[in-house]
């Protein structure tokens, strides 16, 4: 594992990240998933697309998921909308999610990016996918993916 993944790791709160997903999947029936990926060569966009598969973000019932993409050993991230949510946000939306977490992860604040991220994702997804109650089923796991698998934070 690459030293800066595991620095990167080491400064976000995985728990303030997991209740920020958590919360947008109360508030709606859409999925959010992290994945932070150690170095790799090639597209950074290709593998955040394996990766989308990978989690099975292409599983849920109304093709809602997102996912939010970092290769900090690259400096670059993705996030990545399934059908149903892009057909209604568009890329331009996606572009600015991007470009707002871009400045808190340049100033160092990974968690606090990440969490504004989710957040204005949530809104998006609430607006258009409204949580169903106890009737909403979490389709997918919340905790942070490291690489290949969801792990807890490496030694």
């Amino acid at each position: 594992m690459m030293r800066n993944a595991k620095k990167l790791w080491e400064s976000i709160d995985a728990e303030r990240v997991r209740r920020a997903i958590a919360a947008a999947e109360r508030a709606s029936t859409g999925e959010v998933r992290v994945s932070i990926a150690p170095y790799f060569w090639g597209s950074v966009r290709a593998s955040a697309e394996r990766t989308f598969v990978r989690l099975g973000m292409t599983q849920t019932r109304q093709r809602n998921g997102v996912l939010f993409f970092l290769v900090p050993s690259r400096r670059r991230f993705v996030v990545l909308g399934d059908a149903g949510i892009h057909a209604l946000v568009g890329q331009a939306f996606w572009d600015s999610v991007v470009a707002a977490t871009s400045e808190r992860f340049h100033a160092g604040d990974f968690t606090g990016g990440l969490v504004e991220a989710i957040e204005r994702v949530a809104a998006k997804l609430s607006e258009h996918f409204p949580g169903t109650g106890a009737a909403d089923v979490n389709e997918l796991p919340d905790q942070i993916d490291f690489g290949r698998r969801a792990v807890a934070p490496p030694a």
